[in-house]
């Protein structure tokens, strides 16, 4: 169930392109909050649970995965939001647990809203039955060029790529235009990181924000 009381948790959403870093930046703050005492879950997008992480194999892996449509596409992350809202995010929060999610509901904003070009009516619709009043305390876009993400996917060689990372070039462009445009709007919520710096000066960049925002 979405929280019924006040919960003494905070959850932080990382959002990005693929390549930006988001895991990675993910795991670092993790260890920087655990280090103070603050206990930590982690978790990603679409998976975190057992269905979720079906959901997630059907989306990015499945031989036939080129024919979804959008609309399907939408559903299926937004179904694996729900679950994870209501078997471990929702849960952790009320426990008083920082939660760390790698993505959440902005990534169907921007991937499906804006880069397959759904209305933003019914995606906003959707996302909001999926996550009911479960909003991030802070999320974190980690910003980098299109040229960039797709030059540290064709790095990643022991992997093979999946249907989000197989995309072309104006597909990636539309995702940073989306990206931004919620920095933009959400100033109150979203903070932009730069992700073209070493990974010690994104962790920091992104440490200092936190501290601000949660008056650590």
């Amino acid at each position: 169930m979405p929280l019924e009381t006040q919960p003494t948790g905070r959850l932080i959403s990382f959002e990005g392109p693929e390549g930006s870093g988001k895991s990675t930046q993910t795991s670092l703050l993790a260890a920087h909050l655990q280090k103070l005492g603050k206990e930590v879950l982690t978790t990603r997008e679409p998976g975190g649970t057992e269905i979720g992480e079906q959901i997630r194999n059907i989306i990015v892996h499945n031989s036939r995965g080129d024919e979804m449509c959008p609309e399907t596409e939408l559903l299926l992350f937004t179904a694996a939001r729900a679950q994870l809202v209501r078997e471990v995010i929702a849960p952790a929060l009320c426990a008083g647990k920082h939660v760390l999610s790698d993505r959440f509901l902005d990534s169907s904003t921007v991937y499906q809203g804006i880069a397959r070009n759904l209305a933003s009516g019914p995606v906003a619709q959707i996302n909001h039955f999926a996550i009911g009043n479960v909003m991030p305390d802070i999320t974190v876009i980690i910003d980098v060029p299109p040229e960039v993400s797709l030059s540290r996917l064709a790095q990643r060689v022991t992997d093979v790529p999946d249907r989000m990372e197989r995309e072309n070039i104006d597909f990636y462009r539309k995702v940073r235009e989306g990206y931004l445009l919620l920095a933009k709007n959400m100033p109150d919520r979203v903070v932009l990181v730069d992700g073209t710096r070493t990974t010690a000066q994104v962790a920091q960049a992104i440490w200092e924000h936190v501290q601000v925002r949660l008056s650590l």
